[in-house]
């Protein structure tokens, strides 16, 4: 009997752990399921915020590619702009300095004497108040005649001390033996060689106002052994070298042989700078083929290096 209520005891305690523990387990069960039902809600409600926000992030993107296809759009404009703009004051840059190159050789042709290319002998008339400007004395180691002063243009003297001085190292003789004569000094000349000459003076010296020499860019030249003989400086190896160098400093001879002026001159040499020089040499043309006009052109650059 006390057996059997043992064993009816642990069956009642056993079933009440059953029990207990099932309760348990269904409570756990019922906790879980309000759990999920919040979890979902949440996950839900989240879901729906994401959808949202993702929506609105779709949105906003569409618009910040608009906003960058128009900046973009608005940098291309301005930068065609720019270049336009640039493009424009490049233009201006090139005329501005067109115009001061211009200006500067307007002003550089101002300050030159606008006879010294011009055609004397019978063309261009020089009446008695031309003196040129700045004449210097040429220093008397260059002079056949040391004792006479010689008188020369200031500006072309640095072309001619250049030709005499390599001249010189070349071992080549040339002396100067005129140079600046005066309207007055070229009509007491030529009135001598009147006297001497009568109307054949006219085929070797010029009449006032129409002389080379009064200019103060022309020279006679000479070695010291011919002095006066100026008839036989075409024969020297002086006449030979100015031949082939004169041009190189800007001298030409100014009477070549067949000129329909004067006589030949071997003696008779010219400044008109190393450009024009140039010209005529590589040309094989004298000073008085070409036109005045085609001359003019070089008086800017007369006096440049």
């Amino acid at each position: 009997m006390e057996k059997s209520y043992k064993k009816y005891f642990l069956l009642i305690i056993i079933s009440l752990g059953i029990a207990g523990a099932l309760g348990y387990l269904g409570y756990q069960n019922h906790k879980l399921k309000q759990e999920k039902t919040v979890l979902e809600k949440e996950f839900s409600k989240t879901k729906q915020e994401f959808a949202s926000t993702s929506e609105n992030l779709l949105g906003n993107i569409d618009a910040i590619k608009q906003i960058l296809a128009t900046t973009q759009d608005e940098r291309n404009n301005l930068e065609q702009d720019l270049l336009q703009k640039q493009e424009a004051m490049d233009s201006i840059g090139v005329q501005v300095q067109a115009m001061a190159g211009t200006v500067g050789a307007l002003q550089k042709l101002s300050g030159t004497d606008r006879e010294l290319l011009k055609k004397y002998s019978r063309i261009y008339f020089l009446n008695e108040n031309y003196i040129p400007k700045n004449l210097i004395s040429i220093p008397m180691s260059y002079l056949y005649e040391p004792e006479k002063e010689k008188l020369i243009s200031s500006e072309i003297w640095p072309f001619l001390e250049k030709l005499l001085d390599d001249a010189n190292v070349a071992q080549i003789d040339i002396k100067i033996i005129s140079t600046y004569r005066s309207f007055g000094a070229q009509s007491t000349l030529k009135s001598a060689y009147k006297i001497t000459y009568g109307y054949g003076a006219n085929k070797f010296s010029a009449d006032q106002g129409y002389s080379e020499h009064q200019l103060g860019t022309a020279i006679d030249f000479t070695t010291s052994k011919l002095g006066a003989n100026f008839i036989a400086f075409e024969k020297t190896g002086s006449y030979a070298w100015l031949t082939e160098n004169a041009y190189k400093y800007g001298f030409i001879l100014s009477y070549p042989k067949k000129n329909t002026y004067y006589v030949f001159e071997p003696w008779h040499w010219r400044f008109v700078g190393k450009s024009l020089a140039l010209k005529l040499y590589n040309e094989n043309k004298n000073f008085y083929d070409i036109t005045q006009r085609e001359i003019d052109e070089y008086l800017i650059s007369i006096f440049d290096q």
